[in-house]
């Protein structure tokens, strides 16, 4: 009831640039924030900082699980606002079928009937993977992105060229090169690409971008990702990013809800400042 009810709002606003919050960790199992493991496990204060994060100006909306996004559709805090949801978490972090990244989540049915706005995927490919795990994932992105797009709803794919490190851990080769490399698989995927959004990591070398971003014409949103001791060296990287032509905004989690600093509109208000 709380969903048929809802106030909608177009994907893009007036600016036609994106802010979007990311609460989808969890679900994977990826509870750390720095040096803290558990630091997403208390769902209460997880919901008190998107609420905060939410009832900023210039934030468009949140992305998240269905657990995360029915507490706030009930807290009334997605009124007016993009609702993305995540769709494969199957992929545990730190789990030896990490690359295997099951469809868990939501359904393009479901977001449908939901009458939510977006969906996001996860595409990690590792090369030297000889089990099924990274095809597999191909081979589900592709037919979740045709589902979506038979549902003329957007889907955000965030594509990762990945391996192993020497302690069996999955890591992100964040390489220009790589990042490339795993546009143009993304922009291939199903029978369209007329849904398809990119949401891309700022590479090694942020004076990198603009020949990556120039691996796809899909619009594209950046990837927050982890920030650091050094959160203004992070905002530089992404305000470079930001003014790519294909560029439309940002999608920013733990950036933002848990700041190094602990002031989350700040961080959020920062992050909004640079579209």
């Amino acid at each position: 009831e709380a969903a048929a009810r809802r106030r909608r709002r177009p994907l893009l606003g007036e600016s036609g640039r994106l802010m979007i919050v990311a609460a989808d960790h969890p679900a994977r199992g990826a509870l750390r924030v720095g040096a803290d493991p558990l630091a997403m496990a208390d769902r209460a204060d997880l919901l008190e900082r998107l609420c905060l994060a939410l009832s900023r100006p210039g934030v468009d909306g949140v992305l998240g699980t269905a657990d995360v996004l029915e507490d706030l559709l009930l807290l009334g805090a997605l009124e007016n606002k993009v609702v993305v949801g995540s769709m494969n978490r199957g992929g545990l972090a730190g789990a030896a079928f990490e690359t295997d990244d099951r469809f868990t989540g939501y359904r393009a049915q479901d977001l449908a009937a939901a009458s939510f706005d977006a969906g996001k995927l996860l595409l990690r490919v590792d090369y030297a993977d000889a089990g099924t795990g990274s095809a597999a994932t191909l081979l589900s992105a592709a037919r979740a992105v045709d589902a979506m797009a038979a549902h003329r709803l957007p889907v955000f794919v965030e594509p990762f060229i990945c391996r192993r490190d020497a302690d069996g851990r999955l890591r992100s080769d964040l390489s220009a090169a790589a990042v490339i490399r795993s546009l143009t698989i993304a922009s291939g995927l199903a029978g369209t690409s007329a849904y398809t959004w990119l949401k891309v990591p700022v590479t090694q070398d942020p004076e990198e971008m603009a020949r990556v971003m120039a691996a796809s014409t899909l619009p594209a949103v950046l990837l927050g990702g982890e920030v650091g001791d050094d959160q203004e060296g992070t905002y530089e990287k992404w305000r470079g990013a930001l003014r790519l032509p294909t560029v439309q905004g940002l999608v920013a989690g733990r950036s933002l809800l848990y700041p190094a600093d602990g002031d989350v509109v700040k961080a959020v208000d920062t992050a909004v400042g640079l579209l």
